[in-house]
């Protein structure tokens, strides 16, 4: 799999794998904080994801352009770059206290992680034999569990543990010193990690910038949006996979940014406490993964897919009707059908582009943007019928997409044999 593969380069890509993972997740968690530390309702704590994954889809194109017209390695030192700014601006946030500049904080973060997704997949790939590429790619996103994980140990520790038990209520009844004390205490845990990750990442971009990187990019291709986009209309399992990737993602992002708020909900808990259900989540996820990666050896990723989006469906119907400990075992049973999802569904997606695949995949990329409409409209429902339980719907129906979608590329495979 590594031969003729430069070690340190991959270790040093590979890792950004594990970073974005460890991002994304710590991110997930700030639904619950902020909505203790500012006594937001449901979807005011959305626009977390409104402003971390509209980033993804902002930047996803112009990534692409950049890798284009420079080198992967330069695109790797930009989102790098971003992915820094971001993180250390969470410092100022926390002393003006004010929503509205971490959520801007998180833009800028999250735009270096879509920049530095659509540099490094590819750049695995190039660093070595071409018939590799799919295995080094493979061995690269087996690490993104793994930052998954990371991120939400990081938040249990720093984030949430220092948490005022003050509820709504109280907080309110609050002379405006007392409460801006607390507050203040809160929003320093919450930048801590995120300044500390930035200090780790200062240190990996100085690695990468003087080491002597592979120099592969696509500069030998033609890259014309306007023809690439008319052939891409064209390939209806293309603009189904655009449309399961989106809806996946929504899924992927309602059911982890909700799950610490459901845990709390149906077991009485904190949230630290019910971030260790969160933790075993992605423990899960991490492991179902590996399974299903062997699985393929047996299974048509296609057949795979549809088997675990209904397998998903009904554990989504478990969390909406019976809550409680069985509800709380459900929820967290989703990951485990929902490991194989994103990089089925984006395999599936780049079938047969040819020269369209770089700005195939950057569609496939811009469909993140699911994880922040469709959470948004989550954190609406919870709000409006007061049941975070009814709020499931939207992960329901997300996984209904993608059966869908799974079922209609097993046909065509099936069609085709």
């Amino acid at each position: 799999m590594l031969k003729k593969t430069p070690i340190l380069p991959f270790i040093l890509i590979t890792s950004l794998f594990l970073m974005w993972g460890l991002a994304n997740n710590m991110t997930d968690t700030l639904l619950s904080a902020f909505k203790r530390i500012m006594s937001m309702t449901d979807f005011q704590t959305t626009f977390v994801q409104y402003a971390f994954y509209g980033a993804y889809f902002c930047l996803a194109i112009p990534a692409a352009i950049l890798i284009k017209k420079y080198t992967y390695k330069t695109g790797v030192l930009m989102g790098l770059a971003l992915f820094i700014i971001g993180s250390l601006l969470f410092y100022p946030a926390s002393i003006t206290m004010v929503y509205g500049h971490f959520l801007a904080a998180l833009f800028i973060l999250a735009g270096g992680l879509s920049i530095l997704e659509t540099s490094a997949n590819p750049y695995i790939i190039a660093m070595g034999p071409e018939e590799t590429g799919t295995q080094r790619l493979n061995l690269a996103q087996s690490f993104n569990p793994i930052g998954s994980i990371i991120g939400v140990l990081l938040s249990k520790i720093f984030i949430l543990s220092q948490l005022n038990v003050a509820g709504e209520a109280e907080r309110a009844s609050m002379s405006a010193e007392q409460l801006t004390a607390i507050q203040s205490e809160e929003l320093t845990g919450v930048m801590g990690p995120y300044v500390g990750v930035a200090g780790f990442l200062v240190l990996l971009w100085l690695l990468i910038f003087f080491n002597k990187m592979p120099t592969a990019s696509d500069e030998n291709s033609t890259f014309n949006f306007g023809e690439a986009f008319g052939r891409l209309l064209k390939k209806r399992h293309y603009v189904w996979a655009v449309i399961a990737q989106f809806f996946y993602i929504g899924a992927q992002i309602g059911t982890w940014s909700f799950t610490i708020r459901y845990v709390m909900q149906e077991l009485n808990l904190n949230e630290e406490q019910s971030a260790d259900y969160y933790l075993g989540a992605l423990i899960l996820f991490l492991v179902s993964r590996i399974i299903c990666t062997y699985l393929m050896k047996f299974i048509s990723p296609e057949r795979l897919l549809a088997g675990l989006s209904l397998l998903a469906i009904l554990l989504t119907a478990l969390v909406m009707f019976t809550g409680g400990l069985l509800g709380v075992y459900a929820l967290v049973g989703i990951s485990g059908c929902m490991s194989l999802m994103f990089p089925t569904i984006y395999g599936l997606g780049l079938r047969g582009l040819g020269q369209d695949t770089k700005i195939g995949g950057s569609g496939l990329i811009m469909a993140i943007l699911g994880g922040a409409v469709l959470t948004g409209i989550q954190g609406q429902i919870s709000d409006a019928t007061q049941s975070i339980n009814t709020a499931f719907i939207i992960p329901l129906l997300c996984f209904g997409v993608v059966l869908y979608f799974a079922l209609k590329e097993t046909k065509v495979i099936e069609n085709k044999a």
